[in-house]
């Protein structure tokens, strides 16, 4: 039987999508949200139907405040039990050469919309005393990397966000935890493949699935006590 509803963002590709599939191999219904990519989106839809359960595709920015990604979720599996703030974006760039925009468009779109949606989220959940809210930070949030000033930023901050938030609703039900992945083998990632290994314990890159994993039972039954935390998937980086 199915959980309930989950809303995953930026879930058209990598992680994201690797989640919602996860999610609905847990029981979940999902709802996948995407900016851009209805074909991904799409492709992720028949995953988590291969799971078992049902989904819906949700197109929107996160950076709208005006976004209702819950509505139509809810209209069409019910209360919404789990979010997970996947949606995020790099601009790489040197702090001294750092431009204005490219440090704001990344704070608003890691941290800043991953907050609308908790925000919206545990008001939700709070009524319903029970609930799931999983943030996918970074190793890069706690481990320095050069010419991430803006993604680290974000990253740290939302797992400052994880915590404060879990405090605020723990009587409710309601848990709030933080996924860190460290190198994961995605098409962002690609492109540093080489250089990054050097920096793993584990001599590998981590596979979407494991993030994913992660995410399915932090927001399982199973978690119920586990709140306020970051699970680092990593490989030993954060050793």
């Amino acid at each position: 039987m199915p959980q309930g509803a989950a809303l995953v963002t930026g879930a058209s590709s990598g992680i994201g999508a690797a989640i919602a599939a996860a999610l609905a191999q847990g029981g979940w219904n999902v709802g996948i949200n995407h900016l851009n990519d209805e074909a991904g989106a799409h492709a992720t839809l028949e995953a988590v139907k291969a799971a078992g359960t049902e989904g819906i595709v949700l197109q929107g920015n996160v950076l709208d405040p005006a976004l209702d990604l819950f509505t139509p979720l809810e209209e069409r599996f019910g209360a919404v039990g789990c979010v997970v703030n996947n949606a995020g974006i790099t601009a790489d760039g040197l702090a001294i050469q750092m431009s204005a925009e490219d440090w704001d468009r990344v704070i608003a779109t890691n941290l800043t919309a991953a907050f609308r949606l908790t925000q919206q989220a545990v008001r939700r959940m709070a009524r319903q005393r029970h609930g799931r809210v999983v943030n996918i930070a970074s190793i890069v949030g706690q481990r320095a990397n050069a010419g991430q000033a803006n993604y680290a930023a974000a990253k740290a901050g939302l797992i400052g966000m994880t915590k404060t938030v879990a405090v605020e609703v723990a009587r409710r039900g309601v848990t709030v935890n933080a996924v860190a992945p460290g190198f994961i083998d995605t098409a962002m990632a690609r492109e540093h493949m080489e250089r990054a290994l050097e920096h793993v314990p584990a001599r590998r890159a981590g596979k979407p699935e494991e993030v994913a994993a992660a995410v399915r039972f932090l927001a399982s039954d199973d978690a119920a006590y586990i709140t306020g935390t970051t699970l680092f998937v990593d490989g030993g980086m954060s050793a």
